[in-house]
């Protein structure tokens, strides 16, 4: 047990962010690293990690998306997407809402990190041809993106995770959390209107003569019947995993050009992560240490299914600051099922892991991607970030949890 701790201890620290001068190791190389170790120290044995650790399925879903993802990036889908929206909008104000309408429902039915690294150069383009400040529009698309992706199982890498880990089905997850994403994704745009009134309306109306971008449309036609093709199978009940790798496959097949150039945009580097952050935690599952964290939060959570919502959902919030929300989740996944309404602390761990994500810069994936790629128009101030973050993370959370209670007090909340 003492070294599944340490290793533990250890591993988180460096998904904490925390830097050691001696080691130049990043978030992905301290899951590996602390990976290897688990085996290394016997707290698991190869064989263990090939059969029990590592989610396979979960590998295959994220796999599965990335490539549909990156097929879309290739046909122009996104470059097209974001021309039809600036023609379209009138002022900023309009084209801000084109921006959090895109961004969360792209973001529902694609990976909202890949949605951020193929929209943010769009993003880009589009305020520069329209002279607008480009602040308020990137956030739009980091904070709509998480929010967005709330809806379904496929949204978000922690949702996947959560999926796996509780066999809900993935017509019964988005028909609870439909509406808290709807409200989360109308709450940024509120927030974001607010914040940036003086901006947005210092500018009345959007005139510029771009030509539009290259679409390969018997490519786009493709993806668009493969991501109708996935969404149905889905629906119907189908293994998740299967089904995202059989619906790229097939438009691999069936779209021109050379596979290599979607499979260069597929972050391995995220699957790798993934990878080593299951076995460090099943090695933690396996010497008892998670099951003892649990115990020693119990009492606090309270013993009723309102009071652990509420303190599960602030301690979660918390907790994703410190080590993101992928290893929080990967972690809580063994204390949900102790829950006095496990399936309710599921659809509330989807919830809050994933809207915490808006709090601060370093919260999210998503937003990570978003400023660096954005970044050569100007830091943003931390606690600037912070303000706006905070509005655009707390008042989603209240209502989404409240849409949460109402259903369940409703008995519309069942379990798988």
């Amino acid at each position: 047990m003492i070294a599944a701790l340490v290793i533990f201890c250890a591993t988180y620290l460096f998904l904490a962010g925390a830097e050691m001068p001696f080691l130049a190791l990043d978030r992905p190389g301290g899951a590996l690293a602390g990976a290897a170790a688990m085996v290394v120290f016997g707290v698991l044995t190869p064989e263990q990690v090939y059969r029990e650790a590592i989610s396979w399925d979960t590998i295959v879903l994220l796999l599965g998306m990335m490539i549909l993802s990156s097929v879309m990036a290739r046909a122009g889908i996104f470059r097209w997407v974001g021309f039809v929206a600036l023609r379209r909008a009138h002022g900023p104000k309009s084209l801000l809402a084109a921006v959090v309408v895109v961004a969360g429902l792209l973001s529902a039915f694609l990976v909202n990190d890949t949605v951020c690294v193929m929209c943010t150069p769009m993003i880009v383009a589009m305020v520069e041809a329209a002279s607008l400040p480009p602040l308020p529009f990137l956030l739009a698309l980091a904070f709509a993106s998480n929010a967005g992706s709330v809806a379904t199982l496929t949204g978000n890498p922690q949702n996947m995770l959560i999926g796996t880990l509780s066999r809900i089905p993935y017509a019964h997850f988005t028909a609870a959390l439909a509406l808290p994403a709807i409200l989360s994704v109308a709450c940024v745009y509120l927030v974001l209107r607010i914040a940036f009134r003086s901006d947005l309306g210092a500018v009345r109306r959007i005139e510029v003569d771009v030509p539009p971008p290259e679409l390969h449309r018997g490519n786009a036609i493709a993806c668009a019947g493969a991501l109708v093709f996935v969404v149905a199978g889905f629906l119907l009940g189908y293994d998740l995993a299967w089904t995202a790798l059989v619906g790229s496959a097939l438009l691999l097949v069936v779209t021109r050009g050379p596979p290599r150039e979607v499979f260069a945009q597929v972050d391995g580097t995220l699957l790798l992560f993934f990878a080593g952050l299951f076995v460090v935690t099943h090695g933690v599952a396996q010497a008892g240490i998670a099951e003892r964290i649990f115990r020693a939060l119990e009492p606090g959570l309270g013993f009723d299914a309102l009071q652990q919502t509420l303190r599960f959902g602030a301690f979660t919030v918390a907790a994703c600051q410190l080590v993101s929300n992928v290893p929080f989740v990967l972690l809580a996944g063994h204390w949900v099922p102790h829950f006095v309404d496990p399936h309710l602390g599921w659809l509330s761990l989807a919830l809050f892991s994933t809207l915490a994500g808006n709090l601060t810069p370093v919260a999210s994936v998503a937003n990570l991607i978003v400023l660096e790629l954005g970044g050569r128009h100007g830091k943003v101030p931390f606690f600037q970030f912070l303000k706006i973050g905070a509005a655009a993370t707390f008042l989603p959370l209240l209502l989404g949890a409240a849409c949460l209670l109402a259903e369940r007090r409703l008995g519309l909340l069942t379990g798988p």
